[in-house]
């Protein structure tokens, strides 16, 4: 008797876990859709979503090994719900080597991490000379260094890229076609910032945006806490957690104030747009969902595999490329280079015709 007992309070115990993944888990995927000030624990769960997702499988394994098919429902409900999420991350199929070679053009974005500030300017032309292999007719860097780039590189970049306008310090946009018209937006309180450039390919106006949105400020949080945590201090552990927690909500709500700016800004065009850089934040986040808005995400359009571009621990999708309908994708990618902390996302666009 006391056995089954046991055995029924561990199945109690099991489907009110079930039952709690699957609020957390639909609470995350729409924790996207709220502004993270004055809902950031909301707005948090997105960041969890990939082990809320690996969580909610094991618990549809379990329930299937138990045969408790009723109580599996949840975890498997649940689970397609996410779909379109998994979809932002991984997308089946090779990237298509024909679509290449269809007429289009050529979009990059890489932030750059200043070169690693060497002075030499090797690296930069390392990158440069990567673009042409890659064939990229619009490139949009963040993180740039002047001194490490244009400054050592002027002539061969410009021979590549007749075009090019600067932001704020740490961006700048190179072009084979024509800059017509260029804004910035310099972020108040910070290094980062964004700008667009209006560019004629082919007698068809384009606004390309690059964007570098707020940044976490975890790393070096991370790094204090592993002292902390060498210190052997409770107390101080508690404060890092606390500052680690404050830290990711004072970003997002940054990114989130950057993205409304750019957001607002994009729906005054009068011109297709492409947005690209480095925003800082997963996708379904608030910031991805305002940056994209009714625009095309690259990845989920011609993507393949599994898209992370940072290079760091954190296995994640940061950096983008969306597109206005008025473009169709060919190919969306990146290239696994060791310059930066990140990796270059490339895609090729272009013009959608009237029968489609």
């Amino acid at each position: 008797m006391g056995k089954l007992a046991v055995q029924k309070y561990f199945s109690f115990m099991m489907l009110i876990i079930t039952f709690l993944l699957m609020v957390f888990t639909l609470v995350g995927l729409f924790g996207g859709d709220v502004q993270p000030a004055g809902n950031t624990a909301r707005a948090m769960l997105v960041y969890a979503l990939p082990l809320l997702l690996t969580a909610n499988a094991v618990f549809l394994i379990y329930w299937l090994i138990m045969r408790r098919f009723h109580w599996m429902l949840m975890p498997f409900i649940t689970l397609l719900c996410c779909i379109p999420y998994v979809g932002t991350m991984y997308q089946f199929g090779d990237l298509d080597e024909a679509a290449e070679k269809t007429p289009g053009f050529k979009i990059a974005t890489y932030n750059v991490a200043m070169f690693s500030r060497e002075t030499t300017g090797f690296m930069a032309q390392d990158i440069l000379a990567e673009m042409k292999r890659q064939k990229v007719d619009i490139a949009c860097f963040q993180e740039y260094n002047d001194f490490s780039g244009d400054k050592k590189n002027s002539d061969s970049y410009k021979e590549y890229f007749p075009y090019s306008e600067r932001g704020k310090d740490d961006m700048i946009i190179y072009s084979r076609y024509p800059i017509k018209a260029t804004k910035n937006f310099p972020f108040e309180m910070t290094n980062n910032s964004a700008m667009w450039a209006e560019i004629d390919v082919n007698g068809k106006i384009y606004r390309v945006y690059n964007a570098h949105l707020e940044t976490t400020g975890i790393n070096g949080t991370l790094h204090r806490a592993a002292k902390s945590k060498m210190r052997g201090s409770d107390v101080q552990n508690n404060a890092v957690l606390e500052a680690m927690y404050g830290n990711y909500a004072v970003g997002m709500i940054a990114r989130s104030g950057q993205a409304n700016m750019l957001a607002m800004d994009m729906r005054e065009s009068e011109v297709p747009i492409i947005v690209c850089g480095d925003f800082n934040d997963v996708p379904y986040s608030y910031v991805y969902n305002t940056m994209l808005g009714d625009l095309v995400d690259g990845f989920k359009e011609c993507g393949s595999g599994f898209m992370s571009t940072f290079r760091g621990a954190k296995q994640v999708r940061i950096d983008y490329i969306f597109h206005a309908k008025e473009l169709k994708g060919l190919t969306y990618y990146k290239k696994e280079l060791t310059y930066s902390d990140h990796y270059p996302v490339f895609m090729k666009v272009t013009p959608q015709t009237a029968e489609e």
